[in-house]
């Protein structure tokens, strides 16, 4: 399209709604950040970084085994056992 079509374009949506400021905005204030929901937590297995919730993260720590990894060792996942005291 050309400049003056997508002009025309804006013209014509900024009179039917004051408040349009345009599909990219050029105002950078008004663009949101996401804080991250994921952790990198790296496998115990296989050494690859994952991205994983924080409390997966804090409650697994060191001992953090990706999905792939307990797909492929299927029964073969180690459970921390319990002390009895």
């Amino acid at each position: 399209m050309s400049r003056r079509k997508d002009r025309e374009r804006f013209l014509a949506m900024k009179r039917e709604n004051p408040d349009y400021v345009g599909f990219r905005n050029s105002d950078q204030d008004s663009i949101q950040t996401v804080d991250a929901p994921y952790q990198a937590v790296v496998c115990s297995r296989c050494g690859k970084k994952r991205n994983v919730a924080p409390e997966v993260a804090q409650e697994q720590g060191a001992n953090y085994v990706c999905m792939s990894c307990l797909e492929e060792g299927g029964a073969e996942v180690e459970q921390p056992e319990e002390v009895n005291a």
